[in-house]
């Protein structure tokens, strides 16, 4: 092989590389979530995509941009509270690019950037409550966090959509001091909730009781209605029965003449004189009685 065929062969090589290399640098595949902030010769023409992008190889500088919302871990921080407690928090926070040139050209490095602004504003955040609230109050320190990194980051073209405090680290003592008190509050609650029992317990006992006595009270009243309408039935039946005994009586008395009585007063003499009595008194209608009867046989 010729000296002039390996000196073409090797021109050949250069220029398939060269070409390679400028069409790499000038073609830009951006997908849907991502977008290409353009510079010609440092002048900002805004961005480009998603899809096919074309640049001028050696004159067009490109920054890809992701849109899609991303998650940062802030480690622990050691915070001074309000009460001069020290902690120690550690926190995620979620934030989407709006505006991809401007997170490009406001900010040299936004991650870091928004790093060292998150953990100053929450020890900021952080000093101006007590122990007690960063305790007891998460819910309202995570959108304190967020309402104030927002106002920082909106000027980059970057939204801070969430913050959420992982774990609070509180010195041994305090943490011992908070153990001694959960355990006095469930002691309270437990005792509290055992007289609430006890109360309704005899509530309820005393109120059985009571719905026994009212019942009871009332069986004994309706019985003694009972007894006393048996009662009054048994006389209006006793009385119905003398009445019409006495009804009976008078109508066959109206039939009795004078000899039938005759006859009964010698029944009743008979049975007198039957007795150990030695004295027996007449009444004076005898006499008329026996004249009478005497007459009545005569005729």
């Amino acid at each position: 092989m010729s000296q002039f065929t390996v000196l073409t062969l090797c021109l050949g090589v250069i220029v398939v590389v060269g070409l390679i290399v400028i069409v790499t640098n000038a073609v830009r595949i951006v997908a849907e979530y991502e977008r290409l902030v353009m510079f010609r010769l440092g002048r900002c023409l805004g961005q480009k995509g998603p899809g096919l992008v074309l640049l001028i190889p050696f004159v067009d500088q490109a920054r890809r941009v992701d849109l899609r919302e991303q998650v940062r871990e802030i480690p622990h921080q050691s915070c001074i509270t309000k009460d001069n407690a020290p902690i120690a928090i550690d926190f995620l926070w979620y934030y989407k690019v709006l505006e991809a040139t401007q997170s490009v050209l406001q900010v040299g490095t936004f991650e870091v950037a928004a790093q060292g602004m998150a953990t100053t504003t929450l020890r900021a955040v952080i000093g101006s409550i007590p122990l007690d609230d960063v305790l007891s109050q998460r819910e309202q320190i995570n959108i304190a966090l967020r309402e104030k990194l927002d106002e920082v980051t909106e000027r980059w073209g970057v939204k801070v959509t969430n913050v959420e405090i992982r774990e609070i680290v509180a010195p041994r003592e305090v943490q011992d001091a908070m153990n001694r008190q959960m355990s006095a509050e469930r002691i309270r609650r437990a005792t509290v909730t055992e007289s609430t029992g006890a109360r309704d317990a005899a509530i309820n006992i005393a109120e059985g009781q009571k719905q026994s006595a009212i019942l009871q009270a009332d069986g004994d009243r309706q019985a003694n209605i009972l007894r006393a309408e048996g009662e009054r039935q048994a006389l209006l039946l006793r009385a119905e029965g003398f009445s019409s005994a006495l009804d009976k009586i008078y109508s066959i008395a109206k039939g009795i003449d004078q000899k039938t009585m005759t006859l009964q007063y010698f029944e009743t003499l008979k049975a007198l004189g039957s007795g150990a009595a030695t004295k027996i008194v007449f009444p004076l209608e005898f006499t008329s009685l026996v004249q009478d009867f005497i007459r009545g046989n005569a005729k």
